[in-house]
């Protein structure tokens, strides 16, 4: 059996993606850093394996990829809830540990990983449309989002015959937002749902659906897949 490795599997477009990876025949281990969260998995989903592993650890990734033997298809779907506010008066040294938390992360997982992917293997990452548009106090995890995205194209060439794509998505409802109060949130994702061309706010499985096609789908590679209901097209915020 194929076996997919999602790195921040625990909760999210991450865990909704394992979902499907396991629909589809998938062997699927899931990390994530904290237990609670795991074991709140072991228990929905029984089917999916965790461990517990930070992306950001190396040492741990490789021990865990190399524990699997051969890891077919990787998604790194990892994240961390800081990164936004006005440029004037944005913490940068806030802003550097979201860098560790997604860029730094992503490759260092995929750094971890590589020595045990397949061959004919997949990598996927996840960006997010920030990395594209221009909406207020959006610039530093703009940049940040931007950095991840622009591992695609260099990798796909650089690994073939390995594939490497990510998926872009635009506002998702999933618990990044549960930091800001509930009026905000509930207001924002009004807003936003009036505004964009497809009238709804994501679901994380509406994502995870386009992940797993990039993870899978053996005719892409080199691709940043937007999956925003349209948002880049127009102004939100």
């Amino acid at each position: 059996m194929s076996i997919a490795l999602v790195a921040g599997g625990t909760s999210g477009i991450g865990l909704a993606t394992a979902r499907r990876l396991h629909e589809q025949g998938y062997d699927v281990h899931v990390t994530g850093r904290g237990k609670e969260r795991l074991d709140d998995v072991a228990v929905s989903d029984p089917s999916l394996t965790g461990h517990q592993a930070d992306g950001g650890d190396a040492g741990a990734m490789a021990a865990l990829a190399e524990s699997l033997g051969m890891v077919d298809v990787l998604v790194v779907s990892l994240s961390g809830a800081e990164g936004m506010g006005p440029i004037a008066s944005l913490d940068l040294a806030m802003l550097r540990r979201a860098f560790d938390a997604k860029f730094w992360a992503h490759l260092t997982t995929i750094q971890a990983v590589l020595p045990h992917l397949a061959a004919d293997g997949s990598i996927t990452l996840l960006g997010a449309i920030s990395a594209h548009a221009a909406m207020p106090g959006t610039a530093g995890i703009g940049a940040l989002n931007a950095a991840v995205e622009a591992l695609v194209k260099p990798l796909a060439v650089e690994l073939a015959p390995r594939r490497v794509n990510a998926v872009s998505p635009g506002v998702v409802d999933t618990a990044w937002w549960s930091g800001f109060p509930t009026e905000v949130r509930e207001g924002f994702f009004a807003q936003t749902a009036a505004s964009i061309p497809s009238r709804r706010v994501a679901t994380a499985d509406d994502v995870a659906e386009v992940v797993a096609l990039a993870a899978t789908n053996r005719n892409l590679s080199g691709t940043i897949l937007e999956a925003d209901g349209g948002a880049r097209l127009v102004s939100v915020g």
